[in-house]
């Protein structure tokens, strides 16, 4: 798509660092020419809750993978309508930010803009401008604070901010080609998506026979005693979680309000982390030793296995350095002469619709930690452990190969579709002569999975932040 689109024919210096020159046809003007600051409360709290993604924009809070807590009521709360921008004021430079699709309700926290009289119909397009790459610049230096993650933008400070605007036609025009190119660039990702998906469970089988069955087809087997497991080799162990490790850790939060608690050296997990990836040996937030001290988390070493216990419930990673986590993962901290830490890891995996029946809770649900300790698990020998595992790295190999050359070309996919859109609202691109199909019946982006979609932007709505739980840890 990007082959067939050409500059503008004329252009001018527009002044701003991240905009460099814009179509000499289209006008720069200060945000609060075109957006005025809207504040109506919900009488009763009952709306439909809305979230920001950083991936998605303002989505329905229940489509969300927001783990946070939520309030008792919401009443209070914010109310927008379709049209409406939502900022999260304290997110707004991590693309916390979208125009509303939904009437609803948010954060009191969060600011809400609506187009003045005359540029109602510049909603799309100030949706892509403003969670695009070259408007961040603007928003991080209008974000004021001490500290990186509570960066705060306010009304008048977004107000001020300078907005590209071009003459109505040209906006119409943008909006149809972006809303264009999105069906297919996630048509593509969704056909990535779903040999993903495909090739998982294909890996997934191999795993799940090998460590439930182990390798020789004819071993002999007996009763399990449990329902989900069925028959086990007969020389295998049945245990409980417990019995099979040294401490099994919960986690804690420290207080979001002491800058001295963050930004340390200190991997501090989360659902969030877990979900990025198998291994373990970083985190997309960091802990001071202060913040480790100030409340109930616990280091755990290498080699434990982090499991989450929240919304996502039973996904699994491996400790690739020492860590502590938050109260929505536990760290299971295995006896080495029981189980090794790779089959330890892929056994855990297989568990995972197991643990997600045992989660239950009102607000949210949980695997509480007496539930964790119990499962009962299949053990081998150490020997056969080891070789479980080596026979499925071979067998598996070619599969890990496809999944992660499928993952590359979504990166790659999102890269373009944001360079794009990045290049089309700041006038760098012409889209004004390209023709768009009327009846275009691709996937639209709402209707495609989305991978590695981090919610950390919602992470400030209806948070009751600090030691929330305690870190306690079982004992074997």
């Amino acid at each position: 798509m990007v082959t067939e689109l050409k500059p503008y024919p004329a252009y001018k210096d527009s002044g701003l660092p991240w905009l460099g020159q814009v179509p000499e046809h289209w006008e720069v003007h200060r945000a609060k020419r075109i957006l005025r600051c809207i504040d109506v409360r919900s009488l009763s709290g009952d709306e439909e809750l809305l979230t920001v993604s950083s991936v998605r924009g303002v989505i329905p809070r229940s489509t969300a993978a927001v783990t946070m807590f939520k309030a008792e009521s919401y009443k209070g709360y914010k109310l927008c309508w379709p049209g409406d921008l939502v900022i999260n004021s304290l997110w707004a430079w991590a693309g916390g930010l979208g125009v509303s699709r939904y009437h609803g309700i948010v954060s009191s926290a969060y600011s809400i803009y609506r187009p003045r009289v005359g540029y109602e119909a510049y909603s799309s397009f100030i949706h892509e401008l403003v969670r695009s790459i070259p408007f961040q610049w603007e928003l991080q230096v209008r974000s004021k604070g001490i500290w990186i993650s509570r960066l705060q933008l306010t009304d008048e400070s977004f107000l001020n901010a300078p907005i590209p605007i071009p003459p109505p036609t040209d906006q119409t025009v943008i909006v149809r080609y972006l809303d264009h190119a999105d069906r297919k660039v996630w048509h593509a990702i969704r056909a990535r998506q779903q040999l993903i998906k495909l090739l998982t469970e294909q890996k997934q089988a191999i795993i799940q026979r090998a460590v439930m069955r182990g390798l020789d087809p004819n071993v002999r087997l007996k009763p399990s005693g449990v329902s989900w497991l069925g028959d086990v080799p007969e020389h295998w162990e049945i245990l409980r979680l417990k019995d099979a490790c040294q401490r099994i850790v919960g986690g804690s939060t420290p207080r979001s309000d002491k800058a001295e608690y963050w930004n340390g050296d200190v991997v501090w997990v989360t659902p969030i982390d877990v979900t990025r990836s198998q291994r373990l040996d970083t985190s997309l937030r960091r802990i001071t030793r202060e913040g480790l001290d100030s409340c109930s988390a616990r280091l755990v070493p290498t080699g434990s296995i982090i499991v989450t216990c929240r919304a996502p419930v039973g996904k699994v990673a491996v400790a690739a350095t020492e860590l502590c986590t938050n109260q929505g993962c536990k760290a299971v901290v295995l006896r080495s002469e029981v189980l090794t830490t790779a089959f330890g890891a892929l056994l855990m995996q297989t568990l995972e619709p197991e643990l997600q029946s045992l989660a239950n809770g009102t607000t949210f649900s949980e695997i509480p930690l007496h539930k964790l300790a119990c499962v009962p698990i299949p053990v081998p020998t150490i020997d056969e452990q080891i070789t479980i595992v080596q026979n499925i790295e071979e067998a598996t190999v070619s599969l890990d190969k496809a999944i992660d050359g499928a993952r590359r070309e979504i990166e790659l996919l999102r890269k373009y579709r944001t360079r794009l859109i990045a290049d089309v609202v700041t006038g760098k691109l012409d889209v004004r002569g390209v023709k768009i199909p009327d009846d275009e019946t691709d996937v639209l982006p709402e209707d495609v999975e989305t991978i590695d979609d981090v919610e950390a932007v919602g992470q400030t709505d209806d948070v009751t932040e600090g030691n929330s739980e305690s870190g306690a840890e079982e004992n074997t």
